[in-house]
Parts: structure tokens; sequence; C-alpha cells
């Protein structure tokens, strides 16, 4: 069977139309634009959850416009227009009332306490761990226990606080290579971090960790923060 490439990529599109689309992508994305900047916000990594679905939903009222011909772009811009006042009407009422903004926002959530990980049910985990490392390494952190608090805030950035040197403990390690040495198995006496809370306790044999039954363990280590 002989596939048709032509109606593929272009199909019955002619010149006239392409030109049109031009236009109204670049009318579409000027009005998104605008619309963005009447909301106050200043970039994506501020952006809430619900802002998200803000964003989502004017791509889904721009898409249609931009290349199809049957769609007027006035009504794209009404629906501009209410999903532009709905998010003013809900910013309003979340400055009015803290529990309409933990309703709507969410709230911060502790990851970190001292030097370990906060024991929450695993449907409550939002974060992947390899992720979370990752944001710890770009931050500078080592190992767990150079952090005091870590705090998953409503916008998805973490917020680190750290112990002073002087009361850095050992912790478990988010470096690759050190991490990848974690074993069920207790070879050698010594400070060993849980893989899971990130309980550190100094053991001579394998078994469950105490705080969370758990039984995988790695070498802590025990450095001061560089920088």
């Amino acid at each position: 069977m002989k596939f048709d490439w032509y109606n593929l990529f272009l199909k019955d599109l002619d010149l006239s139309f392409a030109f049109e689309i031009v236009l109204r992508t670049l009318l579409m994305f000027a009005f998104i634009l605008i619309l963005l900047r009447l909301s106050g916000k200043k970039g994506v990594r501020q952006l809430s959850i619900f802002e998200v679905a803000i964003i989502i939903a004017l791509g889904s009222a721009a898409g249609d416009p931009m290349f199809n011909k049957e769609m007027a772009i006035i009504p794209s811009l009404l629906v501009f227009v209410v999903i532009l006042g709905f998010y003013r009407l809900l910013t309003y009422f979340s400055a009015k009332s803290e529990r309409f903004e933990s309703i709507l926002e969410g709230d911060p959530m502790y990851i970190i306490e001292d030097g370990m990980f906060t024991i929450q049910e695993e449907t409550d985990n939002t974060f992947a761990k390899d992720e979370f490392f990752a944001e710890m390494r770009s931050r500078g952190i080592e190992h767990v226990g150079q952090v005091r608090s870590a705090i998953l805030e409503t916008n998805g950035q973490v917020s680190f606080l750290f112990f002073s040197d002087e009361k850095v403990r050992p912790g478990l390690p988010v470096l690759p290579k050190p991490y990848n040495k974690r074993s069920r198995l207790i070879e050698k006496e010594g400070d060993h971090a849980c893989t899971f809370c990130a309980k550190v306790s100094n053991r001579n044999h394998s078994g469950k960790c105490d705080r969370c039954q758990h039984d995988e363990w790695v070498p802590a280590i025990h450095t001061t923060r560089i920088g």
C-alpha cells in the first residue's frame, strides 16, 4: 500500500490559509502573554498547581483558533476574559481566607526534619527520591545529615534550612557512588543510614530500622557543606 505523504503533511492547506495560521498564532500567543502579565506572575517556578491548571486552560482555548479556520478569535478571547476574571476572584478569596487558600493551593510539606526524612504513608509521597536527591546535589548538599529542615512549597520548590558546621551529623549520602553501596547486609561496624527514612545508627549487624521498619542500609558520611 502506497503511503500518502501529501495528506499527512499538507492535505488541503493552501498558501492563503498558511498565512492566516501564522497571523492567528501570533495573535493568540500575544494574548496569552498579555493575560499572564495581567495575572501578576513573573515566571513558571512561581506557579502553583491551580495556576498550572489556568495555563492548561489558556493553551486549550488558544490552540484551536491558531489553525482551525472554523474557529473565530473573539470567542477565544471571551474564554480568556472569563479565565482571568475567575483567577482574580479566587486569588481575592485566597487573600481574605487562609483556609480557602489552603484548599486551593495546598500546604507546604516537611520532607526532612532534624537530618531525617519525615515518615509518611506511601500514598503521601509526592516526589521521587532520585529527583529529590538531584535537587539536593544542585544545592551543594552531600548527605541528609547536613539538612535541618527541607520543605516542599506549594509551588513545587524545595526550601532547605541547614545545620551549622559544628552541628552537622552523620547522614544518608545523596551522591550516586556512596548511595549505591546500599545493602541489606552490614559487613563492617559503624554509622549506617536507613535508605528509607535516613535515620543513622551505629550498627554491627543487619536488621530492620527501629524507626521505619525497613532493612536497607548504606554507610553514613559526616562531611560539612562546602560553599
